[in-house]
């Protein structure tokens, strides 16, 4: 079986940028956040839970069925009963989505425990029984996969490589820690590249690539067809934009921090707001604060202040102070080091 097309990108000539799938943070409304400030190519859901008893979740099935961003997104699963993989993809295939892509890397304990996710890379045989059944269910839509270098270690890394040939997987994101590494030691963009010469579809690099100039310097150094960012994509939405201005040799447009207090404003309209409590709301809203405060100020002055927070005056009079307070400063164009 041959692999099939990737869906068109926003600039042709240019390298493939996709947004990570996050667990509570890529829903509808963060994409519609991200795609008001600069869309990437592609969008991945969050991951739809696979097992004996599951069904379709509601809220993440929306960011297919609701999507306005004019953007291709791809359905992520996580599970390990295949009939009900099979069962599963076969009915996303049902809605526009762009293609059907298998969780191999989540690094939460809970997660890799129950041998899903990240868990599955201990196990090649099982993840060649997995791809080839899917394979046979996706054929007319890619089939992508995203994983990382290895569970606890790279042993199985070359072993589940060939496995992904074999299955004509059409898309690699490719995270380069292993699963007990999470988000912490350096990214092995060398397995990345190591990954780029073995399998026959493009790869997305992924892995701390927290400015355009990172980006860049990660596509040349991997040979990657593209980049996928996270976490860092959180704490600057205007990231993918500036990928796209730095690929074409283009100025990097600065960000003034008033439109960081804007960000933060549509930040904190999230669909349920309404009915959070607002100690909930204003936790909720830190776990992104956490990423745009690491650009502010080299001192990290507003990170530490920020977590002190409790209430949403609190909150707001802090960002006021520092977003505001000089009309002529801006975000940073990569995460100060040190904070």
């Amino acid at each position: 079986m041959s692999q099939v097309s990737l869906p068109q990108s926003l600039q042709k000539d240019l390298p493939l940028t996709a947004l990570a799938p996050m667990q509570d943070v890529t829903n509808l409304w963060f994409m519609k956040v991200i795609a008001h400030y600069g869309s990437p190519d592609y969008f991945f859901t969050e991951y739809f839970r696979v097992n004996d008893t599951s069904r379709l979740n509601r809220g993440i099935l929306s960011a297919i069925t609701e999507n306005d961003t004019g953007r291709p997104v791809f359905a992520q699963m996580i599970g390990e009963s295949i009939p009900d993989l099979v069962r599963t993809a076969k009915e996303l295939c049902g809605y526009n989505i762009a293609g059907v892509d298998l969780n191999m890397g989540c690094p939460a304990p809970r997660i890799y425990r129950k041998n899903v996710g990240g868990g599955l890379l201990l196990s090649p045989a099982k993840v060649e029984q997995i791809l080839e059944e899917l394979r046979q269910a996706v054929n007319d839509r890619p089939l992508t996969v995203k994983m990382r270098v290895g569970f606890e270690n790279t042993d199985t890394f070359y072993e589940i490589l060939d496995i992904v040939n074999r299955h004509n997987i059409d898309l690699l994101s490719l995270h380069g820690r292993t699963v007990k590494d999470m988000y912490h030691g350096a990214v092995k963009y060398d397995l990345i590249a190591e990954a780029v010469r073995r399998v026959d579809c493009p790869v997305l690099a992924n892995g701390n690539i927290h400015s355009a100039t990172t980006a860049l310097e990660v596509l040349e150094r991997t040979g990657a067809a593209g980049v996928m960012v996270g976490r860092w994509a959180i704490g600057n939405p205007w990231l993918f934009n500036q990928i796209r201005q730095a690929l074409q040799g283009e100025t990097i447009t600065p960000v003034p921090l008033v439109e960081v207090r804007n960000y933060i404003d549509r930040l904190w309209q999230t669909p349920t707001a309404a009915t959070m409590p607002e100690r909930s709301r204003v936790g909720y809203l830190k776990m992104f604060l956490n990423y745009i405060a690491l650009s502010v100020d080299a001192e990290g002055q507003f990170l530490r202040l920020m977590r002190r927070t409790q209430t949403e005056l609190e909150m707001f009079n802090l960002c006021d102070r520092f977003l505001l307070s000089d009309l002529t400063q801006t975000l940073a164009l990569a995460p100060y080091s040190g904070v």
